[in-house]
């Protein structure tokens, strides 16, 4: 066995959930706290893809640099010193998205936060849980909610919400407002729609749908902002299996990164959470 100093206490999280964690692989845990081995002399990431050792022999730290201090070394295979440096690079990334006027070409993005494309892409989507061309086509969507709530037309809430082309949006409306923009804007004349609020990770969330798409994802707890935002569309509550359908596809979905901004986990997760359901028709 590798002699190694005594490992100081751990304070921000318990043992037993620390443990569950490394256990699991659960990369929401990377960054909150590193695992040092004894009998190898490494610390690694929770998530960390190697063989995993007896409990006796882990130690939980909570930085990288509490690892060394007590002599273990960083493991080459999930590089557990790189992890604050991905955070940054992918809050960086969202506050560009949420910037930007149009949604920025992954090359473009990768570039200005250091990284390759591909890289990146699969780092941005094992924090939030969708890509960052997802992450964009969400914050456009909810432009144009707001948009078509508050500009003069239907063609200025889209150029507005950053569309280069009506076309892309009368083809996005169907899916993510659920009913064609003139519509919306009448407050969903001569739509159903049908809704739920169903347990998440995060909290409450309302789901509602048309026959064409969803027209609200929100975390809220009942129907009200529905009702006040399509006060003539007919409302109605889901009945069971699609009530449950929903419930299966959200309680599947896993939590963004909870080191990122409240406003970016909830927007990941409701654009995840969406793609879930309309790619299940």
């Amino acid at each position: 066995m590798i002699d190694i100093a005594p490992a100081p206490a751990l304070h921000a999280i318990d043992e037993d959930a620390a443990w569950e964690a490394f256990h699991a692989r659960n990369r929401s845990a990377d960054g909150r706290f590193v695992v040092a081995v004894r009998t190898t002399g490494i610390y690694c990431r929770p998530s960390c893809a190697a063989r995993r050792p007896r409990r006796e022999h882990v130690r939980f730290l909570d930085s990288p640099q509490a690892a060394r201090a007590a002599g273990f070394r960083a493991c080459l295979r999930c590089l557990p010193d790189a992890v604050a440096r991905d955070r940054q690079a992918v809050a960086a990334a969202i506050a560009a998205i949420d910037a930007a006027e149009a949604p920025p070409p992954l090359d473009r993005l990768a570039a200005q936060v250091g990284y390759a494309p591909h890289h990146f892409h699969r780092l941005f989507k094992r924090a939030t849980g969708v890509t960052p061309a997802a992450y964009a086509r969400a914050r456009r969507t909810a432009r144009a909610t707001q948009a078509l709530a508050a500009e003069p037309s239907v063609t200025a809430a889209l150029y507005e919400a950053g569309y280069a082309a009506p076309s892309r949006f009368y083809a996005d409306s169907d899916q993510r407002l659920g009913m064609a923009p003139g519509q919306w804007r009448r407050g969903g004349e001569g739509v159903s729609i049908v809704w739920t609020v169903t347990p998440s990770s995060m909290g409450p969330l309302l789901v509602a749908m048309t026959e064409r798409g969803l027209a609200r994802v929100a975390f809220e707890d009942d129907e009200r902002a529905l009702s006040q935002s399509l006060p003539a569309a007919e409302l109605r509550p889901a009945d069971t299996p699609t009530r449950d359908r929903i419930a299966r596809i959200v309680t599947a979905t896993e939590a963004p990164d909870p080191l990122l901004t409240e406003p970016a986990r909830r927007l990941s997760f409701i654009e995840a959470v969406s793609r879930a359901l309309l790619d299940a028709g």
